[in-house]
């Protein structure tokens, strides 16, 4: 039986005729990466390559565009004609390594923007003007509640899950080793009684979180940095034994990360933007003490590391100190949402081994570099940030809608 190789020669023979077109080595480098493979796996076998395709082509119609003053107006086009085969695979190839964010929370069943506006037309005020008034007394808040919610989406996914309280002798999520260092559940506890009182039953801790994680951060702009749409319900599940190898760890390197990550429906530029987040908060000593004193186990130090920071953070953060010592994450502006970040990282001075590793990876190093030196990164965190807000979401008639967050009904 003639195999599909030979199918091809005979429409390509040798020499080839340059005017036949054919198949690309592109392609087929398409199944050497597992990620990618996982993707086109996915594409195969769901109808979910004809909505990312489109948002896809969305976002490429807005790459870089001149707008107001700058460029002009031709009066003759002289367009550039490009294979529709090259074109295809050149955009396939992008989704599949992430450059695009894929922000699938508007066709996520259930989720819209505005859920409440009947049930509880509230319910978005309350949770915003509650937080607003928290975060002027503690403007650390913002890092905790980005902190809670990613924390929280990637077990189980957005189902409110980290907030609920061990029962039945089985510890939660939030007794966990990475979840132990969450703050900021009495705002969310705060918030669900706020709303509860004019609306009982109706909205959700897993909507609450979400809303609050935005409005927190949006603060100091007194505007909305990226949409939440809502109708996310409650999970009745929290398992002490899922976190561990499922949430990112300060000590991840970058396959890890970039696995996880992928694991979400999440790319590269995904994790390099919501790495971003490192812009504000702190760190324990414990989380990077080891980059100091025994990074290969020989007493040693990263290498990777800034001698003069490193030096800095010993000074912090002394051997066998203690470890519940925290460190601004970014010196700089460390309550500042801001590209800073991406600044310290250039110089080598990422606190953890989780952002240092983001420069051993190429498409990520460009993407470091990118945020740096242009605004770029702001958008494309709002974007990320939808994305994963959009994870493992329950909706319609699945979960529950809590009347205390810290336990099922």
């Amino acid at each position: 039986m003639p195999t599909y190789a030979d199918f091809l020669r005979s429409k390509c023979p040798n020499p080839a005729d340059p005017s036949i077109t054919g198949l690309f080595q592109s392609e087929a480098a398409l199944l050497t990466d597992p990620i990618a493979f996982k993707t086109l796996k996915r594409f195969q076998r769901t109808n979910a390559f004809f909505r990312e395709f489109s948002d896809v082509m969305e976002r490429m119609g807005a790459m870089a565009v001149l707008t107001g003053n700058e460029g002009e107006i031709r009066r003759q086009c002289n367009k550039m004609r490009a294979g529709n085969g090259s074109l295809f695979i050149f955009m396939v190839s992008l989704l599949v390594l992430g450059v695009f964010r894929v922000s699938s929370a508007s066709t996520i069943k259930g989720l819209q923007m505005n859920f409440y506006k009947k049930s509880c037309p509230d319910a978005e005020n309350i949770v915003k003007q509650t937080t607003r008034n928290r975060v002027e007394t503690n403007p650390a808040l913002p890092a905790k509640l980005i902190r809670m919610h990613f924390h929280d989406c990637f077990i189980r996914g957005c189902d409110a899950s980290v907030l609920l309280d061990a029962a039945n002798n089985n510890p939660a999520e939030k007794d966990t080793v990475p979840n132990q260092t969450l703050s900021g559940f009495d705002v969310i506890d705060d918030i669900k009684t706020e709303i509860e009182n004019v609306c009982p039953g109706t909205v959700s801790c897993a909507d609450i979180l979400s809303l609050a994680a935005r409005d927190a951060l949006s603060f100091p702009s007194n505007k909305d940095m990226w949409k939440v749409p809502t109708g996310r319900r409650d999970g009745r599940i929290s398992l002490a034994s899922e976190v561990n190898g499922n949430i990112p760890s300060p000590f991840s390197n970058f396959a890890t990360l970039q696995q996880l990550f992928a694991s979400k429906g999440l790319g590269i530029n995904d994790l390099v933007a919501l790495s971003g987040a490192h812009t504000i908060g702190v760190a324990r000593c414990a989380t990077f003490s080891r980059r100091l004193y025994n990074f290969t186990g020989k007493g040693d130090a990263d290498p990777t590391l800034d001698a003069t920071y490193a030096d800095l953070l010993r000074s912090k953060c002394p051997n066998l100190g203690n470890p519940a010592t925290t460190v601004d994450m970014d010196p700089p502006t460390p309550l500042s949402f801001d590209k800073s970040y991406f600044t310290i990282l250039l110089e080598n001075k990422g606190l953890l081994q989780s952002d240092a590793t983001l420069l051993t990876n190429g498409f990520s190093l460009a993407t470091v570099r990118r945020f740096q030196g242009s605004n770029s990164f702001f958008g494309e965190f709002a974007a990320s940030m939808k994305k994963l807000g959009a994870i493992g979401v329950l909706t319609g008639t699945d979960g529950e809608i809590r009347k205390q967050c810290r336990v099922v009904n």
